[in-house]
């Protein structure tokens, strides 16, 4: 990766190919062959124990995690030197999608898979690599990530946990505690941050055997609730030199980068998981019985189903869009994977697509929680009986919008992240907010919409417009104080997502056009972008009557007025003919 190019975040400045953007179609046999294998294994394996799962089975699920891992499902993003298939992201991805359906046993593999592995995966030295990496990868070794502490937790680097060096430089003595550690009850190998000295924040590996290293009791959650969520003690744990993850000091890279890749991987399970909603919600309409005829032939119900599927097709497109990118990235440290800097190579290229990463998780795990609540009314008092699974989703899903960073705080990174790029020169955001003034001058009339989704490429095209003009304002009124206007940020970041949501839908949808009939996602994206239009119009009046008074924000709106100027289309209709397909497939469609 060249230090002159950069991605992350040029989507608000520039327009995409279709053919450059990964999509679902795209998937390869061999993926879709290991995604088979996920699948088989959860309805062979998973679901038959889900009672036992849920009522933590330590044994149970420690017992199935080594037999996904004689599947290889615990080693796909173990480089193969290491025991591991070195799959792409890609091929990770879907993985973790079809592993959804798994609930708290997802979680569990989940947590072991990317947060607890990959920091070693990315940062430990080929010595940490050689020990590790192949017994993670078997499941002989489960792992844990351990960040939070009972007095931080999106503010990660206010840690309390110390390290010091012993006398003889052997070791590093830590004491302190963390809140709230996924797969604790039973894991082997903790990746545990501490403060050396109280001051420089760094990566430990911790092992379970280690002395003076304990484990509290099972917290008793909401949800999730066949997953361990246990505390940690540490009193003068003597952990060995050769445990450090990465350099002294250097910590934050490797807790900031691994929670981007959690947080891209939270939005890859709530695609499973709203595409296993949708199927339930389908099939109960279907079967569900009032005034003589099934649920689902009454508009309502099919215009909660359309929603629940346009916003899942949006979700889908944004995530393995985001995977590709992440793929093309971690490709160029690949070659260097054992250098000495492999672990600052592999945070750059992670962190490139931090603003991505942070996008997808919020609009993943509240689209998630959209399509639990729509799935738990549509059956109604039957939705609340924990007899049907649909219960548990929507308890499940609560959790997303706190974990790997609570939705506020990754708000508060979208457009913050964005202006440091932009500062720095790596993102031509202030220079396209300057033409833009010059441009907003001229007549803009509206042009004629011949194409399929010509219109809908005008309008992502203009709300991108929309986001400078609001963005230029609100740095030129506010300048360094930004930081500390948090209403006007997440109304920035809003913009963004829905922008990033709406565009990744019709690079979809356009590529599937070209390869064949895509009425259904056409639809879906002519109904989304109407929609998001509107949602970014509205985010955008609330900013600049913020920002603006009297003549200035009359100007404003009306300049907003002329960015956002299209004919609309009959929403409901489109509605309910995806409806109508979902009804008759009784599953999510594309």
């Amino acid at each position: 990766m060249t230090d002159k190019i950069r991605f992350g975040g040029r989507f608000v400045v520039e327009d995409a190919l279709p053919s450059a953007t990964v999509t679902p179609e795209d998937f390869t046999e061999e993926q879709r062959m290991m995604a088979r294998v996920a699948e088989e294994f959860v309805e062979g394996e998973i679901a038959p124990n889900d009672e036992k799962i849920e009522g933590l089975d330590y044994d149970l699920t420690v017992k199935l995690m080594r037999q996904a891992g004689e599947l290889g499902l615990l080693g796909a993003d173990v480089p193969e030197a290491y025991g591991g298939l070195g799959l792409d992201k890609v091929s990770t991805t879907l993985l973790s999608e079809t592993l959804a359906r798994a609930s708290s046993f997802a979680l569990s593999v989940g947590a072991h898979t990317g947060i607890g592995t990959l920091p070693i995966v990315f940062f430990g030295t080929p010595e940490q690599k050689r020990r590790y990496l192949p017994k993670l990868a078997t499941g002989e070794l489960i792992a844990a990530y351990c960040l939070t502490e009972p007095a931080s937790g999106s503010d990660a680097l206010g840690a309390k946990t110390t390290a010091k060096l012993s006398e003889d430089g052997k070791h590093y003595v830590l004491n302190g505690s963390k809140l709230y550690i996924t797969n604790a009850g039973f894991a082997d190998v903790f990746i545990v941050y501490a403060k050396v000295d109280g001051e420089a924040f760094s990566a430990f590996i911790v092992e379970r055997s280690m002395p003076g290293f304990s484990i509290g009791p099972e917290e008793h959650k909401m949800g999730i609730k066949g997953s361990s969520t246990c505390p940690l003690y540490f009193e003068d744990v003597a952990v060995p030199v050769e445990n450090v993850l990465g350099q002294v000091g250097k910590g934050h890279q490797i807790a900031f980068n691994i929670l981007n890749i959690g947080r891209f991987k939270l939005g890859a399970g709530c695609v499973g998981g709203a595409k296993e909603t949708i199927g339930l919600a389908a099939k109960y309409a279907n079967t569900r019985k009032q005034f003589g005829r099934a649920i689902s032939s009454y508009p309502l119900i099919g215009a909660k189903l359309a929603d629940m599927n346009i916003r899942t097709f949006v979700l889908e497109s944004m995530v393995y869009r985001t995977a590709g990118w992440i793929d093309g990235m971690l490709r160029t440290t690949d070659a260097e994977a054992d250098a000495p800097d492999a672990g600052a190579l592999a945070a750059k290229a992670i962190s490139e697509y931090a603003i991505e990463c942070s996008m997808v998780k919020v609009f993943a795990s509240e689209t998630l929680d959209y399509v639990a609540d729509e799935g738990v009314q549509i059956h109604g008092g039957y939705g609340y009986i924990r007899e049907y699974k649909v219960e548990r989703i929507y308890r499940d899903s609560r959790i997303n919008r706190i974990f790997e960073g609570t939705n506020e705080i990754n708000r508060m990174l979208i457009p913050g992240t964005l202006l440091k790029k932009a500062l720095k020169g790596e993102l031509p955001l202030l220079q396209k907010a300057q033409a833009l003034q010059a441009e907003l001058l001229q007549p803009m009339p509206v042009p004629s919409f011949d194409e399929p989704l010509a219109k809908e490429a005008y309008r992502i095209s203009q709300a991108k417009k929309a986001f400078l003009a609001v963005g230029g304002l609100a740095v030129q009124k506010l300048g360094t104080r930004i930081e500390q206007e948090q209403e006007t940020l997440c109304a920035l970041a809003d913009i963004m997502i829905q922008i990033f949501a709406a565009e990744s839908a019709l690079l979809r949808s356009q590529k599937l056009t070209a390869i064949g009939s895509a009425d259904n996602a056409i639809e879906m994206t002519e109904v989304f972008v109407q929609e998001a239009l509107d949602r970014i119009e509205s985010i955008a009046k609330g900013a600049l009557a913020a920002l603006e008074r009297g003549d200035g924000l009359q100007m404003q709106l009306s300049v907003l007025k002329k960015l956002m100027r299209a004919p609309i289309a009959d929403t409901v209709a489109k509605k309910r003919s995806i409806a109508a397909r979902v009804i008759r497939g009784e599953q999510y469609i594309v």
